[in-house]
C-alpha cells in the first residue's frame, strides 16, 4: 500500500504565503512541519515544539497561531501568511522595517515568530480584545508598554532582545 491509499494520509491544500500548494501529509504532521518539511518554507522555526517559545508563529487565516501545536489537516484550505510571505517584493512590512531599524534582532531565530505575533496582537489590540493587563475592560485598551509586554508574553527572545522588541512594536504601532 503506497501512501497516497493509506488512511492515515491525507491531501490538502494551503495556501501558504499568497501561493496555493497542495501536498499530500500524515494526519499527525503539524502545521509547522508540513511548512518546513513538505513545502520548504523556512521562516517559521521548530524551537521549543510544545507551543511555549513562538518561534513557530505564523498568520493563520488571519489570527496568529503556534504551528508546532496544530494539525496540518486541520487547516485543509487555510491561508497560512509567514514572515517571508508580508513583504511586497522588495518593501517590507512595517513591523518588519521597524524590527530592522530598532535593531529588534541579534540572532534572528526568532524574529519571523515575533514579526507575525506582533501583527496578530495589532489586529487583536484594534479588535479592543482584552488581555491580562488591560485596566479597564469597558474602555478601549491602550496600547502601553506593559500591554505590549502581556499579548507578546509566548514570544521568547534567547538573546534578550526585549528592549528593542518593544521598541520595533512601539514603532510599528505609530506608524
Amino acid at each position: 500500500m503506497n501512501a497516497a491509499d493509506s488512511p492515515r494520509y491525507r491531501k490538502i491544500v494551503l495556501t501558504v504565503d499568497g501561493e496555493e500548494r497542495t501536498l499530500d501529509v500524515d494526519t499527525r504532521t503539524t502545521l509547522l512541519d508540513a511548512l518546513r518539511d513538505h513545502l520548504g518554507v523556512t521562516a517559521p522555526k521548530k524551537g521549543c515544539d510544545h507551543g511555549q517559545c513562538g518561534s513557530c508563529t505564523v498568520l493563520l487565516d488571519g489570527r496568529r497561531a503556534t504551528s508546532c501545536l496544530t494539525f496540518a489537516v486541520a487547516h485543509d484550505g487555510a491561508r497560512v501568511v509567514t514572515a517571508h510571505g508580508l513583504a511586497d517584493g522588495d518593501v517590507l512590512h512595517s513591523v518588519q522595517q521597524a524590527f530592522v531599524e530598532q535593531d529588534g534582532l541579534q540572532c534572528g531565530y526568532c524574529t519571523p515568530g515575533q514579526i507575525c505575533s506582533a501583527i496578530g496582537m495589532f489586529d487583536e489590540f484594534l479588535a479592543l480584545q482584552p488581555s491580562a493587563v488591560t485596566e479597564k475592560l469597558t474602555a478601549p485598551p491602550e496600547l502601553t508598554d506593559d500591554e505590549i509586554r502581556e499579548r507578546m508574553s509566548g514570544n521568547l527572545c534567547r538573546c534578550g532582545a526585549y528592549p528593542n522588541i518593544l521598541a520595533a512594536i512601539r514603532q510599528a504601532a505609530e506608524a
